[in-house]
This record gives structure tokens, C-alpha cells and sequence, in this order.
């Protein structure tokens, strides 16, 4: 089969690539090398850990603020098993959703390894070793990225796991340790500790969610400990994880050089993740890949191979599923002869803890370290009507603006539904924006955005009206 092009990957980015091609009016097809759709983030990421924090928030909100509602009930009892049955049945919701997609959009699905032979066609090998050959004018390469395993990790997949492992526990650990204090660490924490594990934190970094605004790393870790009792040990260096019988050692050593040692029974490995091309065979297409395994790409996401494109997590920055998606659509529109345009900077991280913790455009730090001259409106979530009303008092907003001009730089959160609030300074930012601009607009009350207006009044002549 002939196809104008083909997607390597079946992941947020990958299949919204596919769609836009095919809307585009061109003869699409998608590769994925597992038996459902949907890559890392439908499978083993976003949405199963998603569901698995919802579902673990609604039983710590029984057992520690149904009572104060006025809701008296019994001791819930954690049934482990259903809350691990119904995440993986949204799991196949969701990728039966990307399915019925590629259907109609008329995209061809092949199941199999997508591997290059040349820069125009592509082998495919089916789990019984089956293989055919298809060519295609151009290719996205959208194969996403698998968890790093540091040196010294005995990764045994059963008490020494990764998310993917996390994701199916039969049993609520008594004691967890975590290894990387990055988004992946302090979400699958939290979803243990609010069932009872103890959870502790070995982080090589002297904060939580390293990259983030260091205001909403420093709340989180308080709001963390203060609601769920997580332990931290910052600036360690773990050098071995071994699992002896059911129990878990784990060697570190911290900044004083002392060697500490901790016992668990599961230890989660979070360190980060790393592209996936292995089997993809970029060497015989001649694509370049540099020194992190990374695909490298111009600013039009081409690689060195000027009909081979590569998209998400496979090249750098972010590995964000909606930064994938954006991508996605980015190389599509380009090679339809449209003139898209991606701001990198404007692309949202989210932590889904609770509260949850948002961030977009420049940090405190990043604006310090260029000497560029802005100022600072903050806003606490405790002096908010609709914070007090569903006892979601932690947290912050806070927004960062040019000095001279006022143009909103950067917003960072750490509240309830801040991952959803964060779309109103990404919509802001990307219309330049000034602090005073969101301050005179109406913001429906009571509502967790009038958090955002009031640290934009901050920010303007300090004209905070609630605090």
C-alpha cells in the first residue's frame, strides 16, 4: 500500500497527527506495535493514573472531611481490586474512542513494530512475526518514551516497579519509597498514601517537581507532608535498590557523603523517561538521533531526513502529551503548505496531586537568572468563598508580569482545579495579555478563578480586594 503518510505511534501525539492528515485530505496510516490504541498516556500513563487519583481522593475525602459535610458514614473499606478493575475499563473506553477515530477519519491501523527499511518504506512485524511492507511519501515518528532505570536498580517489576507496574498493584503497600520527586513520583504517591502507605521521597534535587516555579514545589511539599504525611530525603543520591524476599532495600547517600538506608515493601522508580526507538531501525532511513537517544529536528520538527518528521516525547522538550498533540498537529498543517505556529513557552505542565499544581510561561527563577525586571501578585486559596466552601483551602496563585509593560509572564498554581484554571492564562498569554487586562475582567462568583483575578490585582499596584 502507497500512503502519503504514515504515523509511527499511536500515542496523543500520533493519532491527532493522523487525524489532522486525514483531514487534510490526505492518505493516512497509523503503526502501533501493541494491540490497543492510544501509546503511553491512554495505556499506562495520563488517564489510568487519573482515574486511580480520582478514585483514591474520593475515598480520602470519606474517611477525613465527610463528617464535617454533615455525611456521616461508616469506615470505608478500600476495595483495591474494583478501583483497579474500573481504571483499566476507562483505559478501554479510551482507547475504543481512538479506534472509532481512525475508522472515521478513514485511517488504515496497522498492529505490528513499524521499522524503516528505506526513508520510504516501512516493514511491519505482527506479534506472530508476520511482516509486510508499505511505502509512504512521508512519516511522523511519534513512538514516545519508556521509564528510566538508574544504575544499581534491581527492576524486578513486582516490589521494585515503575508507573506502568504501579498502575496494577494487588495490595496497598504499607510503606513506599520513592525514588525522583518528578510529576510521575508525587502523583503515584499521593494515590498510595491516601489509602494508608507511608510514602518517602528520595529525590537527587533539593525539591519536589524539579522545573516548576519553586513557590508551587515548596507548597506542594508542605500540603504533601501536612495532609498525607510524606517524608522527604532531598539531595540524595540513591546507589542500589534490592528486593530481599518482600521487602525492599534501598542505599542512598546524602549531601554529607553518609550512606542512609531505608526499608520498603515497594519501591517505585520515577526518575524520568527516555525516548523509545528501539526496533524502529532510523539508521537505515538515515536518521539522526543525538547524544540522549532523542531524534533530532529542526524547528519545523523535520529531521535530517526531509520527508521524515518526528514528534512528542521521541524529541526534546517536555514530555507532555498535549505538547505531542500540539506537534502533532504542527507537522499535518506543514505538510499541508499551511503556516502553523507552536509557543513552547505557552504549553502548561500539570501535576495532578490534590490540590493540583499548574504552571505556564516564565518561572521566578528563569526571570532572575536573565536579570529581566518584573513583579509579583500572589493570592492564597484560603481567602477565597468558593476554597472555603469545599474545604480546598490550600494553595496559591501567582502571577508574574513585566515591570514596565505589565505583560503577564508567567502564572504558577497550586489549588483545587488548577489544572483546569491554567487554560485561562494560557489563553491570556497568548494574546500578550497585561495583569491589569485579567484584573478588570468579570470572573462569575463564587468560583476558583477569582483566585486568578485577585493575583492579577496583586500584581497591579497591589490591589487585591480579598486579602
Amino acid at each position: 500500500m502507497n500512503y502519503d503518510v504514515t504515523v509511527i505511534g499511536s500515542g496523543p501525539g500520533g493519532y491527532v497527527a493522523a487525524i489532522r492528515c486525514a483531514q487534510l485530505g490526505m492518505k493516512t496510516a497509523i503503526i502501533e506495535k501493541y494491540n490497543s490504541l492510544g501509546g503511553t498516556c491512554l495505556n499506562v500513563g495520563c488517564i489510568p493514573s487519573k482515574a486511580l487519583l480520582d478514585s483514591s481522593e474520593h475515598y480520602f475525602k470519606a474517611t477525613h472531611e465527610f463528617k464535617e459535610h454533615g455525611i456521616d458514614i461508616g469506615k470505608p473499606k478500600i476495595n483495591l481490586k474494583q478501583m483497579i478493575q474500573r481504571k483499566s475499563e476507562v483505559v478501554d473506553q479510551t482507547s475504543g474512542g481512538v479506534e472509532f477515530l481512525m475508522k472515521k477519519n478513514k485511517i488504515d491501523t496497522y498492529h505490528g513494530l513499524g521499522s524503516f527499511v528505506d526513508k520510504n518504506t516501512i516493514k511491519i512485524t505482527d506479534a506472530e512475526g508476520k511482516e509486510q511492507q508499505i511505502t509512504s511519501k512521508n512519516t511522523i515518528i511519534a513512538t514516545g518514551s519508556k521509564p528510566m532505570i538508574i544504575p544499581g536498580i534491581d527492576y524486578d517489576k513486582k516490589r521494585v516497579i515503575t508507573s506502568t507496574e504501579a498502575l496494577n498493584l494487588s495490595e496497598v503497600p504499607k510503606h513506599m519509597v520513592v525514588i525522583g520527586g518528578g510529576v510521575i513520583g508525587v502523583e503515584l504517591g499521593s494515590v498510595y498514601a491516601r489509602l494508608g502507605a507511608k510514602v518517602t521521597v528520595v529525590e537527587f534535587l533539593d525539591s519536589l517537581i524539579p522545573g516548576m516555579d519553586s513557590t508551587l514545589a515548596k507548597e506542594l511539599q508542605r500540603v504533601l507532608k501536612k495532609q498525607l504525611g510524606f517524608q522527604y530525603h532531598f539531595k540524595t543520591k540513591v546507589t542500589s535498590a534490592q528486593t530481599k524476599g518482600k521487602e525492599v532495600i534501598i542505599k542512598a547517600e546524602n549531601s554529607k557523603g553518609e550512606e542512609i538506608e531505608l526499608k520498603a515493601d515497594y519501591c517505585l522508580v520515577s526518575v524520568g523517561r527516555k525516548p523509545f526507538t528501539e526496533g524502529l531501525g532510523l539508521e537505515k532511513a538515515g536518521v539522526e538521533s543525538d547524544e540522549r537517544g532523542r531524534v533530532k529536528v529542526n524547528d519545523h520538527l523535520q529531521t535530517n531526513v526531509s520527508n521524515i518528521y518526528a514528534i512528542g516525547d521521541v524529541v526534546q522538550g517536555a514530555m507532555l502529551a498535549h505538547k505531542a498533540e500540539e506537534e502533532g498537529v504542527f507537522v499535518a498543517e506543514a505538510l499541508a503548505g499551511q503556516k502553523p505556529h507552536i509557543n513552547y513557552k505557552l504549553i502548561p505542565g500539570v501535576v495532578y496531586t490534590w490540590p493540583e499544581v499548574a504552571g505556564v510561561g516564565y518561572t521566578e527563577q528563569e526571570l532572575k537568572a536573565s536579570k529581566r525586571k518584573y513583579k509579583v501578585g500572589s493570592f492564597p486559596m484560603r481567602a477565597l468563598g468558593r476554597a472555603r466552601a469545599s474545604m480546598d483551602i490550600d494553595g496559591v496563585i501567582k502571577v508574574i508580569a513585566d515591570a514596565e509593560t505589565d505583560e503577564i509572564l508567567g502564572v504558577h498554581m497550586i489549588g483545587a482545579r488548577a489544572a483546569d484554571m491554567i487554560a485561562e492564562a494560557v489563553v491570556a498569554m497568548e494574546y500578550r495579555a497585561s495583569a491589569e487586562d485579567i484584573a478588570r475582567m468579570s470572573h462569575a462568583h463564587p468560583t476558583f478563578t477569582e483566585a486568578i483575578k485577585e493575583a492579577c490585582l496583586a500584581a497591579t499596584d497591589n490591589r487585591a480586594l480579598h486579602v
